[in-house]
């Protein structure tokens, strides 16, 4: 696409094939005035195609527009109506009774990556207890961490880091078991061939699998195959199925994911085009593969929204899982600045129906620095991308709130998704309760007797 200023940006892809029509979905922003936009169409080849297009449209919408198409997503897929009705002993409702509700858990998974500077570090675990229901470990379960040296498995960093996140009902995503880039597999696995890398992968699987499972929700099985063959240029093209099929059976329970960068943050990377993922799940599939999640890492540069939802309305014609595992903002940005594109990221993800889960890639290094961006400084003191998780973190629950019963006994709130405390009172008498919401389109109906 080009605007009268002459820039160019990718705003869509699609795996065109001769013969049989494709469907192109994507998106742009207009940062300035234009008075025309041309769009063009590119093959990745210098070869002359010719391009045939029907049932064209292309719907504008103002940024006020985006925003509120987000908020009735929002309300519609991450929130239920619930009326609670109280009554006495006999059956009879009970007018003006006195309801305290609080939302005590969320059910939307929304979390950060940690890293093995948490441990001992109470401020630091407080802060995070008080913020998020979900963790992955940044580095300390890779291959390269946990045997540096083959035949010397060593545990005891996750071990501890786990025990941190199951003492505080925290869940916990296992990435990853394997690389595909060659620079971050440990050297001695570098070295290996044939029958001894095999070996050693199907090792790595029931090393890993059989101390952790049912421990992870999900695993990473492939990290970043789509632009990286280490294991299957190695061992074959049924490298990736295999391990698929040997995680699964070594821990049916967990949800085994392919993950991935440049999928969802941009359109320009040939290796990751939504079609190319898409197809490579369908490949995985076909074989027999027990992937059942899709992993958008979503380390961004500067998001354009409209795309990232058109991608993300392509990944959900799969009925799968997906999350945004590895969220964060390039550090070529300002504070300011990051905290601006991390809330376009959020408020994106947040609102499709499709994403089950997001996880933020801002675990606190050693030197106190972070990936590319950290939501506070080394002394827990927010950075403005912090205050944007915070204000976010806010606006997507219900809290506490207070009210009484009407004329029929009935007293109706919308809340988000997850568990709630309930307390009523009714002249001396007073009960406590606890709901679970889930999602419907069903008003929730709840008794409670007093």
């Amino acid at each position: 696409m080009a605007n009268n200023n002459s820039t160019y940006d990718c705003v869509g892809t699609v795996l065109a094939k001769s013969g049989c029509w494709s469907f192109l979905k994507g998106g742009f922003i207009l940062d300035s005035p234009s008075s025309v936009s041309i769009l063009y169409f590119q093959g990745t080849t210098d070869k002359s195609i010719n391009v045939a297009i029907a049932s064209a449209s292309v719907q504008p919408f103002t940024e006020q527009q985006w925003r509120t198409n987000q908020q009735y997503i929002i309300n519609t897929e991450r929130k239920r109506a619930v009326t609670i009705h109280v009554s006495d002993s006999h059956g009879d409702r009970l007018q003006g009774a006195s309801i305290t509700i609080e939302q005590i858990s969320k059910d939307f998974p929304f979390g950060s990556a940690i890293a093995r500077t948490i441990l001992g570090n109470l401020p630091y675990q407080n802060w995070f207890v008080e913020r998020f229901n979900a963790a992955v470990f940044e580095n300390e379960l890779k291959w390269y961490a946990t045997e540096p040296e083959q035949g010397k498995v060593n545990y005891t960093i996750p071990d501890q880091m786990l025990e941190f996140v199951l003492a505080n009902q925290i869940v916990a995503r296992g990435h990853n078991i394997f690389w595909e880039d060659p620079k971050y597999n440990p050297a001695w696995v570098r070295d290996l061939t044939g029958p001894d890398l095999k070996s050693a992968v199907n090792f790595r699987i029931q090393s890993l699998m059989s101390k952790y499972k049912e421990e992870f929700i999900h695993w990473d099985v492939s990290n970043e195959m789509l632009h990286f063959d280490f294991y299957e240029e190695r061992l074959g093209p049924d490298a990736t199925l295999h391990f698929y099929k040997t995680a699964h059976e070594a821990d049916p329970l967990a949800s085994l994911f392919l993950n991935e960068f440049n999928v969802v943050e941009t359109c320009t990377d040939v290796s990751t085009t939504v079609d190319t993922y898409i197809d490579k799940i369908r490949e995985l599939e076909r074989g027999g593969s027990s992937m059942n999640g899709i992993g958008l890492e979503s380390h961004f540069s500067k998001p354009n929204p409209p795309l990232m939802r058109a991608i993300l309305d392509k990944l959900a014609t799969l009925k799968l899982p997906i999350w945004l595992t590895e969220v964060d903002i390039s550090n070529k940005f300002d504070k300011e600045t990051q905290a601006i594109y991390l809330e376009q990221v959020l408020r994106e993800g947040f609102s499709h129906p499709a994403v089950d889960g997001i996880m933020l890639w801002t675990a606190i290094h050693p030197n106190g620095g972070c990936y590319q961006m950290c939501l506070t400084d080394y002394n827990l003191q927010n950075l403005p991308a912090g205050d944007t998780v915070d204000k976010l973190l806010r606006e997507w629950e219900t809290g506490v709130g207070n009210g009484r019963t009407d004329d029929h006994g009935s007293y109706s709130f919308f809340g988000f998704l997850g568990e709630y405390k309930i307390m009523v009172q009714y002249g001396n008498r007073t009960t406590n309760s606890t709901l679970s919401l889930s999602q419907s389109d069903e008003t929730k109906h709840f008794n409670i007797q007093l």
